[in-house]
C-alpha cells in the first residue's frame, strides 16, 4: 500500500493553463522584439508607438483601464466617485471641471488582474472641444472597457462617439446616469426612445439606469428648499462591472493589446506606402521602359515573355527592398503567379495579346525577302503596340504587387490580426467576444491613394 502512495507523492502537478492576457503578453513580446524600425520612423510614429508600448506595459502588469465618456456635465466624475466610495474625482456644479484625464486605481480585488484603473475624461462638448474631444478619444481608445455615460435621451454628439468606439472595436458599457430625476413612469419611454437612436452595431448594448449623485428636496422650518444630498444607486452598474471584469477582465487586456498591436502595425504600413510611392513610381517607371524596350527590340516572342517574366520578378523584389518587406526569389515568382491567376489582364489577356502581337510581327519579318521589304513597314506600328501593352502591364503588375504586399505584411502569420484570429479560433471565450462586437480586424487599411 506504501508504495502507490510514493508513487503518487512523486506524480507531478497539472500544469496551470496561462491566461488569455499572459498568451497575449508572450504573443507581442516577440512582435514587438521583431518589429524593426527605422530612426526616421521611430521620430515620424513616435506618439503612436509610446501608445503602443504603454497599452504593452498594461499587459504584462496585468492592469486593466476603464474611462468613462460623455458629453460635459453628464456625471462622469460623480460616478466614479460613486464606484470609489471616495470623492477623488473633482466635481463642480459648474460644467467642464474635468479638462485632462484623471485616473485613480479602483481597490477591488480580481483573479486575473493586478489592478484596476478608473479614468475620467473631458466632456465631447465642452469649451475648446476639438482640442478635448481628440484628448478624450485617446484616452478612451487606450482603455479597454468604456463607459459611454448619458443622462437623457441620446444626442448626435453621443450617437457619433458610440460609433467611433464600436468601429475601434472597443468594449461598451451604457450607462443612464441620473435616473433619479425621471418620474418612474417615464424611464421606460426613456430607455426605449435611447435604444431607438443609437446605431445598429449598439442595439444589442444593455442600457444601466443609476443615479451616481441623488439628491432629495427638503422642506426646511423656516419654508425654504434644500436639497439633501442621497446615497448613490449603481447596484445595476457596479453589478455589471464584476460581472464581466470576472469573467472577461484577463480576455479583455489581452485583446486590447492586440487590436493596439494591430493599430500602429497598419499606421506603420502606410506610412511606409506614402514615404515610399514617388520611389515606387519611379521605379515602376523604369521598368517598364525597360520591359517596352526590350519587346520593340527582340523579334522572338518567347524571349519576349520571359524577359519580361524576369523584369517583372526584379520588379517585386525591389519593391520589397523598397518597402522593406522580406520575400524571396521564389516568393516573388509565386507572387506574380497569383497576380496573374487573379487577373485576367495580366494573365490570359496579355498573354494572347503578346502571341498575337508577336506572331504578326513574326510573320511581317518572314515575309519582308517576298515583299521588297514593305512588310516591315506595319511590324513597326505592331512592335510599338507591344511596348505599349509592355508599359501597361507592368505598372498594373507594379501597383498591384504593392498592394498585396501590403496585405501580405499586415495578415502575416506573427502580425496581431493573425493572431487574434488564432486566440479565436482556440479559445471560445475569445471568439464568443469578438463575435459579440462583430469588429475583428476593424481598424481601416491603408488608403489606395498610398499605392504606386
Amino acid at each position: 500500500m506504501a508504495q502507490p502512495l510514493q508513487c503518487m507523492a512523486n506524480r507531478p502537478m497539472p500544469l496551470r493553463q496561462p491566461t488569455t492576457a499572459e498568451r497575449c503578453d508572450l504573443l507581442l513580446s516577440q512582435w514587438r522584439s521583431d518589429l524593426r524600425l527605422s530612426d526616421r520612423e521611430r521620430s515620424a510614429l513616435g506618439p503612436e508607438l509610446q501608445a503602443l508600448d504603454q497599452q504593452l506595459i498594461a499587459l504584462r502588469e496585468r492592469r486593466l483601464r476603464i474611462a468613462v465618456f460623455g458629453r460635459v456635465g453628464v456625471g462622469k466624475s460623480s460616478l466614479l466617485n460613486a464606484l470609489l466610495e471616495s470623492r477623488v474625482f473633482a466635481t463642480d456644479v459648474a460644467h467642464g471641471c474635468t479638462r485632462l484625464q484623471q485616473r485613480e486605481p479602483w481597490p477591488i480585488t480580481l483573479p486575473e488582474l493586478d489592478r484596476v484603473e478608473l479614468v475620467d475624461t473631458p466632456g465631447i462638448d465642452e469649451i475648446a472641444a476639438r482640442a478635448r474631444h481628440r484628448l478624450a478619444a485617446r484616452v478612451a481608445l487606450g482603455a479597454d472597457l468604456v463607459l459611454v455615460v448619458l443622462d437623457s435621451d441620446l444626442t448626435s454628439p453621443e450617437a457619433e462617439a458610440i460609433q467611433q468606439l464600436l468601429q475601434a472595436g472597443k468594449p461598451l458599457l451604457l450607462v443612464l446616469n441620473r435616473i433619479d430625476q425621471w418620474p418612474a413612469a417615464e424611464r421606460a419611454d426613456l430607455i426605449l426612445s435611447i435604444r431607438s437612436r443609437l446605431p445598429r452595431d449598439a442595439q444589442h448594448l444593455e442600457i444601466l439606469p443609476v443615479a451616481a449623485a441623488p439628491r432629495r428636496a427638503q422642506l426646511l422650518a423656516n419654508g425654504k428648499v434644500r436639497s439633501e444630498e442621497q446615497a448613490p444607486q449603481i447596484q445595476a452598474l457596479r453589478s455589471a462591472l464584476l460581472d464581466v471584469l470576472q469573467q472577461q477582465g484577463s480576455l479583455l487586456l489581452g485583446l486590447n493589446g492586440l487590436r493596439s498591436a494591430d493599430r500602429f502595425g497598419k499606421q506603420l504600413h502606410a506610412w511606409r506606402l506614402q514615404r515610399g510611392k514617388s520611389a515606387a513610381q519611379g521605379l515602376i517607371g523604369r521598368y517598364a521602359a525597360l520591359k517596352a524596350t526590350g519587346v520593340a527590340a527582340n523579334p522572338l516572342m518567347l524571349l519576349d515573355l520571359a524577359g519580361g517574366m524576369a523584369l517583372d520578378t526584379a520588379l517585386v523584389l525591389q519593391l520589397c527592398k523598397l518597402y522593406d518587406l522580406e520575400l524571396s526569389s521564389a516568393g516573388a515568382r509565386a507572387l506574380l503567379t497569383r497576380l496573374s491567376a487573379q487577373n485576367a489582364l495580366l494573365g490570359g489577356t496579355q498573354l494572347g495579346l503578346q502571341l498575337l502581337l508577336g506572331g504578326l510581327r513574326q510573320l511581317l519579318l518572314l515575309a519582308a525577302p517576298f515583299s521588297g521589304g514593305l512588310s516591315l513597314g506595319p511590324a513597326a506600328p505592331v512592335a510599338m503596340a507591344q511596348a505599349a501593352l509592355a508599359v501597361h502591364t507592368t505598372r498594373l503588375t507594379g501597383r498591384m504587387a504593392a498592394a498585396e504586399l501590403l496585405r501580405s505584411a499586415e495578415q502575416g502569420r506573427f502580425r496581431p490580426a493573425s493572431l487574434l484570429r488564432r486566440l479565436a479560433a482556440q479559445d471560445p471565450q475569445v471568439r464568443d467576444w469578438l463575435r459579440q462586437w462583430q469588429r475583428l480586424g476593424a481598424a481601416p487599411t491603408a488608403s489606395s491613394a498610398l499605392l504606386p
